[in-house]
């Protein structure tokens, strides 16, 4: 925003930002090693590959003699130790894999203000724009006032930021060579070794291909590096999803501000509504019931007398410690606690079930389920193993089998409201919230038959939670599994409510929960990482917050529905007041 002031207030004629090449900048500041080699790179790449398998075959064929004669492995030659110093050292080097350029872009990386301005001007706004904290911290989303400029009077009526990525000539070849196919995109950052280069140059080939601007998608602020090999492929930018607090929610003795990603008007303001009559009211209860993820292969036999063995072989309790000591050693945290079997004619599915600490498991799990497959081999060697996942497991799709046998933490969550709460803060009364959700949650939730779908809204708060936090959001599929109860209590005057929630799938270490955003969204919760004095405690804390946040916003969507409210809300608050047709048209 700063440099578009600035830009503006310059004199009339277009503002054109000229930088040196990122390459004579590199060339200058970080020599590169491959200059000073005395082979061309090419040869220095075959001398290290060859240096590399001769000095392991020597070593290997030396430790075979060894144990042959039964001479200590440690007892070392000159030969020997010179051949580990090479062998060190070839390693090195290869871990680049493409070479030292490679190498030298992971240890030599360009520091952030490698662009150089021709003009002081220049350089005094690429220093206000540097950004030395996270991108959650970052980005600035106040507008300041346009400045008033004599020479040049501006009306700004829509902000454009100004990107601080000048392509180089470097840069603009490989853009040519992305669009025309020689270079695939999906390899840009390996080749270059900077995330944050390759993701302007992809989303600059990107734009030319398709011919359509991505002038609304950010690019800058965000640390490309962090999700590399693990959380996007061939990034272009990110989108930007407000985070809203509900809360404080009172839960088991301790109060909670409940983070929410969303762009739903009023979701937050509803949840808070219920977090609010909670409070007043002395607070939620929570029971975790059970905590395990679960993977279910698909297995083939010839005959469905053979699938019938193993389902009894895998069942007969005589079995299971063996199967849980080979599945365990996928994991130190992974913990095997039953396998359920399910039939269908040649075919065998195996549900497997495990404890997984912190993370939400899937990985986890899916490794000791293969380390069990191939155990199994050797008594059952007919077996012809299909998939690792059958869909019996059942992952991001709505299944009886995780209603009613549950997956991830499964969770109750209670409260009783007083009579006061319900009519001063809810608007409304006991008896109209109980015969309401009633007829809507349960009865109207079978009516349509629905599974696992017998509340008002819970996807609602667990997705908004999931983004907010890290989690996957697919697994808001089955996350979002509740049944909302309400019954009136001491004789009539309060009212009790429920969720009960058997699939809530969540982690506090992998995946999105380890970006800045998310990380900073989990330490508000008191649950980021792992919890090293009790592994596994911070994702069940997260998993009773969840249900938590889920029974507030259904107390207040209840209520509101029960007072006739809702419409009137959410034309309040879930429309823009702003003219989209003067936005539109200019």
């Amino acid at each position: 925003m700063d440099v578009r002031n600035r830009q503006l207030a310059k004199p009339a004629g277009p503002t054109v930002l000229k930088a040196k090449k990122l390459v004579d900048v590199e060339s200058d500041r970080n020599p590169k090693v491959s200059d000073v080699l005395p082979m061309p790179l090419y040869l220095t790449n075959v001398t290290f590959f060859t240096l590399f398998f001769s000095v392991v075959y020597f070593l290997l064929t030396r430790w075979r003699e060894k144990i042959r004669t039964s001479t200590p492995l440690h007892v070392l030659t000159f030969s020997e130790i010179s051949a580990l110093f090479a062998l060190l050292a070839s390693f090195i080097y290869l871990l680049g894999f493409f070479g030292i350029d490679f190498v030298q872009s992971l240890i030599l990386r360009p520091s952030a203000d490698v662009w150089a301005a021709d003009d002081d001007e220049m350089v005094e706004i690429l220093k206000d724009d540097s950004r030395k904290v996270p991108c959650g911290a970052a980005l600035d989303c106040s507008i300041p006032p346009p400045k008033v400029v004599d020479q040049v009077p501006v009306t700004v009526s829509v902000s454009i930021p100004v990107p601080a990525f000048e392509m180089t000539e470097e840069d603009e070849e490989i853009v040519k060579s992305v669009v025309a196919g020689a270079t695939p995109s999906y390899s840009l950052e390996s080749k270059l070794g900077d995330c944050r280069r390759a993701a302007a140059i992809r989303r600059e080939a990107l734009q030319r291909t398709t011919g359509k601007s991505l002038a609304g998608l950010p690019l800058e602020g965000f640390d490309y590096d962090s999700i590399l090999g693990q959380c996007c492929e061939m990034p272009v930018g990110y989108v930007q999803i407000p985070v809203g607090i509900a809360g404080p929610l009172l839960l088991d003795g301790r109060e909670y501000s409940v983070p929410m990603a969303t762009t739903e008007g009023c979701l937050v303001a509803s949840t808070n509504r219920g977090c609010k009559a909670i409070h007043l009211s002395g607070g939620a209860g929570s029971v975790l019931m059970r905590d395990g993820m679960t993977r279910a292969p698909v297995v083939r036999f010839s005959t469905a007398r053979r699938a019938a063995e193993l389902k009894f072989f895998l069942e007969d309790t005589a079995n299971f410690e063996t199967l849980a000591m080979v599945f365990n050693r996928s994991s130190r945290f992974a913990r095997l606690q039953s396998i359920k079997c399910a039939v269908a004619g040649k075919n065998l599915y195996m549900r497997f079930c495990c404890s997984t600490g912190d993370a939400m498991g899937m990985n986890m799990i899916s490794k000791g389920v293969q380390n069990v497959l191939d155990f199994l081999q050797n008594d059952f060697p007919d077996m012809d193993v299909l998939g690792i996942s059958g869909n019996f497991c059942s992952d991001k799709k709505p299944a009886a089998v995780n209603w009613i046998e549950g997956r991830g933490k499964s969770v109750v969550c209670e409260a009783t409201i007083k009579g006061d709460v319900v009519r001063k803060v809810l608007k409304t009364n006991v008896e109209a919230l109980v015969e309401l959700n009633m007829l809507k949650n349960l009865t109207g939730s079978a009516m349509a038959g629905a599974l696992g779908g017998f509340n008002a809204h819970a996807s609602n708060i667990v997705s908004a939670v999931y983004i907010a936090t890290g989690q996957d959001p697919a697994q808001n599929v089955e996350s979002s599994h509740c049944i909302t109860m309400m019954e009136p209590v001491n004789d009539g005057k309060d009212l009790h409510i429920s969720v009960t929630m058997p699939s809530i799938e969540v982690g506090t270490v992998g995946g999105g929960t380890q970006l800045a955003s998310q990380a900073a969204c989990l330490n508000l919760l008191g649950v980021k990482g792992a919890n090293r004095e009790e592994p596994g405690s911070n994702s069940r804390m997260l998993a009773t917050i969840v249900s938590g946040a889920v029974l507030a916003g259904e107390l207040s969507l209840m209520s509101a529905l029960a007072a006739g409210q809702l419409v009137k809300s959410h034309m309040k608050y879930n429309r823009s007041s702003k003219d989209v047709s003067a936005v539109a048209s200019s």
